[in-house]
Parts: C-alpha cells; structure tokens; sequence
C-alpha cells in the first residue's frame, strides 16, 4: 500500500509516498480501506515544527477492510470515518473502534471527512464558551474546516453579532456567506466592538489582541495547537476569562454527550441547515501540496487527500 511520511521535519517538501505493507489491526481496531483524509493544521505543525518526525495521523473515511478481535458493532464493507492515532496519510489505516462511526447513506467519505471531527470541534468550542442568546460571538481562522462550522452555530445559537476574524480580504464574501456579519484581518488595529465570546483557532501572537477584543466579563476558548501567552493583568482589568477546549476530554469522558453531538451533525447536514466546505481535494500522492495550501492560508474550508479507491 501507499503512504506518506516525513524522515525529517520541515516545510511540506520533506514529504514523500512510499510503499509499505499493510497495517494489521489489533484487538478493538478496525483496518480501514481509505477513500478520504484530512488535512488539519496541528499535522501541518507536527511537519514543520516538530521536534522529531512522527506519524501523520488524524480523520480518515473509508471502508472497513478487516476487524481486530473483539471488534463490535462493525462489519467488513462497512462505511465509517474515524480518527487514526498512527498512519493516516495511508491507503490502509487502523482506527480503534472506540473513534469510529458509520457513515450515513446520504453522505460520501469526503463529507464525513469535512464534518465531523471538525464539527464536534466547532461545537464543543462553541458550547465552552457559554454562550447566551443576544450575545456576540468573534471566530478567529473563520475561512478553516472548523471555523465556518463554528460560524454556523453562532449564527444558528441566536448570537446578535457573528464577527469573522481572518488572514486576508479575500476570504470575506466567503465568511459573510456562511454567517458572519462583520469581518476583522487579523492586522487590524481594533477589531471593532468588542465581544462577548471567542472561539479562537490559532493561538499564538493572535491571543493578544483576541483577548483585547473581549468585552468586560468575556470569554475567550482556546483550543488551538498554536500556543501562547497570556498576561494574567489583561484578563482581571475586565473579568474577562479564557477556557481550554480538548475535544479528546469529551470522547473519553463524555461518550454519550460526544455520540449526541455527532448523530445531530449528520441530522443538520442532511436537513440541509449545516454546510460544509471543501477547500481542495488532492491525490494521496500531493499531500505536499495540500499541506502548502494550510500553511500559506488559502484554503477556504477543508483540505482532503483522496485516495481513489471509493
């Protein structure tokens, strides 16, 4: 089978395909044959900034190829996305079943790629953010997979005033389509009123001014694999308050919550009241050029590797 990898880090050139056996499933896993596979900027990280390289892991869709012992619920032939904690970019990948679902009739492998690990995101940061009817809400990376979803619950939520924060003007029409009634570039010297909650994507040198924007008592959720920090001053002048997002916390914990969050995705996709956004589907064998396509910031929603084999 094909995969891609990296030997050393760097930018998206130091990717490469190689052909390697097939993976073999153990017990509680599934061998998954992939149509689909996303592309997500903590893997786009892992590969410029790691300290050593590591397998590229992340949500993969397809057909269940084989079953690890004790694998229940699931059959070979099955539909199911899930997320893959070794070999992602692969044409075969091993998902525990525990991180697997079925994908509905109605949907492809791409579309359950564009939605659900995104969407759980988006909605888990959401609800973190305790927001209230009436009140405002700012997304930063608006144009991502996560931050257009993100925009849609707001919208849907009864916030008075959606802001999307983005990298560039040219993704403005794009966001305004999906919800928001503001836009803000990131270099802008205010980001205008200030809001009451703010569910931040990438963390970094934009914590600062994100948390500028926050009105008294606001609250800022980060779940970004960007980092950052924080002066402790900045958020007691205004009582303003930041809150750490895991969605791995609310699978683990919260399984019940975590499936409910999940079944009602695939339900406002199908009523045709969530909408998703694919930026580019590209061969396996370009997965460098998918990951440029993150880095530059171009992309206008989800960024997926296709294998062929749907």
């Amino acid at each position: 089978m094909r995969r891609v990898r990296h030997t050393v880090n760097g930018g998206p050139e130091v990717l490469f395909t190689e052909d390697v056996a097939a993976p073999e499933p153990g017990p509680g896993e599934l061998l998954i044959r992939t149509e689909a596979i996303g592309v997500t900027l903590p893997a786009v990280r892992k590969v410029r900034e790691g300290s050593e390289p590591v397998p590229l892991g992340g949500e993969v869709a397809g057909v269940v190829a084989a079953l690890g012992e004790g694998v229940t619920g699931f059959a070979v032939g099955d539909r199911v996305t899930g997320l893959c904690f070794t070999h992602g970019y692969a044409e075969l990948a091993v998902v525990h079943s525990a991180m697997a679902s079925h994908i509905p009739a109605h949907a492809t492998a791409v579309d359950a790629i564009a939605l659900v690990r995104s969407g759980l995101v988006a909605r888990g940061a959401y609800e973190a953010g305790r927001p209230e009817p009436g009140e405002s809400v700012l997304v930063t990376a608006a144009a991502s997979a996560i931050g257009t979803l993100a925009l849609q619950f707001a919208k849907a939520g009864g916030a008075r005033r959606v802001v999307a924060a983005v990298s560039s003007a040219e993704k403005a029409d794009f966001v305004r389509e999906l919800g928001a009634d503001e836009v803000v570039l990131y270099g802008d010297e205010s980001w205008g009123e200030p809001v009451d909650v703010i569910i931040d994507a990438v963390g970094g040198e934009l914590l600062a001014p994100a948390v500028r924007a926050l009105a008294p008592g606001g609250r800022l959720v980060a779940f970004s694999s960007g980092g950052g920090t924080i002066e402790a001053y900045d958020l007691l002048v205004g009582g303003k308050s930041v809150i750490g997002f895991q969605m791995g916390l609310i699978a683990r914990n919260k399984p019940a919550l975590y499936a409910r969050w999940r079944d009602e995705l695939w339900q406002l996709h199908a009523a045709g009241e969530l909408r998703t956004s694919v930026a580019a589907e590209l061969p396996l064998n370009e997965a460098a050029r998918a990951h440029e396509l993150i880095e530059s910031r171009r992309n206008l929603g989800k960024v997926v590797l296709v294998t062929g084999q749907g």
